[in-house]
């Protein structure tokens, strides 16, 4: 699959993988920083962003669509930054071209297996009929029901967008939710990824927990495990300078 994404800067290049209800967009701010030092590529996964839709998501069909996008710019030796779901596209990516990636940086997220946490809010956005609205701020009124927190309801109303006076998902929804149990699913079981490796979680994240340590180091040999105080899952926006710092040091960009 032909992905979307979108391209600042130049020299070596950096490839920003984002999480579930995410998109290239939401690395905007950050991606224009790193371009002071490098290329950076920020990509829509599949029924994502901008990316094509499909009935079929899985981690193997979401390294292939990454591979055929090293292809496409012909990418070599590339440091790759994965948050959430991203990151474990990037993990498995390591896993299966290890010789494509130089450093990895995986953002508040592990190798293992997760239970579903994500049930209410695809209630929620399914639950939506959006023939009735044409303003975000509609839509955001009727999920303040459901999705009590604020940051949570402007990040997935990013993924609203009006066409021909009508409101309509950017994302597949309904492959989306029908996918997500495997997304879910452990990477890189019984495998050992020899890439350097920084893992970062936010303290106020149950994401990636003490007991996760092990696993990390077991399956990336090669890895550091950095918590930021300041931030929650979304590690990226709740703590920008912080991660900043720790990814420029980690990828050697000052």
């Amino acid at each position: 699959m032909k992905l979307h994404y979108q391209i600042v800067g130049s020299g070596r290049p950096l490839v920003i993988l984002h999480g579930l209800f995410g998109s290239s967009d939401n690395w905007r701010g950050l991606a224009k920083q790193l371009a002071k030092w490098v290329q950076v590529i920020t990509v829509d996964l599949r029924n994502h962003g901008y990316s094509p839709h499909s009935q079929n998501q899985n981690y193997q069909l979401m390294t292939d669509d990454l591979a055929e996008l090293f292809d496409e710019l012909n990418l070599q030796n590339v440091d790759i930054i994965g948050h959430s779901v991203g990151g474990k596209v990037a993990m498995a990516f390591a896993q299966r071209y290890q010789n494509h990636v130089n450093k990895l940086v995986v953002v508040d997220i592990a190798p293992r297996q997760y239970k579903n946490e994500h049930q209410q809010i695809f209630e929620a956005l399914l639950a939506v009929d959006l023939t009735l609205y044409l303003k975000r701020t509609e839509v955001d009124e009727v999920l303040t029901k459901t999705l009590p927190d604020r940051a949570v309801r402007q990040f997935l109303l990013m993924n609203l967008e009006l066409e021909n006076e009508k409101l309509t998902w950017k994302i597949n929804l309904p492959a989306l939710f029908e996918n997500y149990p495997q997304f879910l699913e452990p990477v890189c079981l019984d495998d050992e990824i020899t890439v350097s490796s920084c893992f970062i979680r936010g303290a106020r994240s149950s994401y990636v927990q003490d007991d996760d340590k092990v696993l990390i180091r077991t399956t990336f040999p090669n890895s550091e495990i950095c918590t930021i105080d300041q931030a929650g899952h979304w590690v990226h926006a709740e703590a920008p300078q912080q991660f900043l710092a720790k990814v420029t040091e980690f990828f050697n960009y000052d």
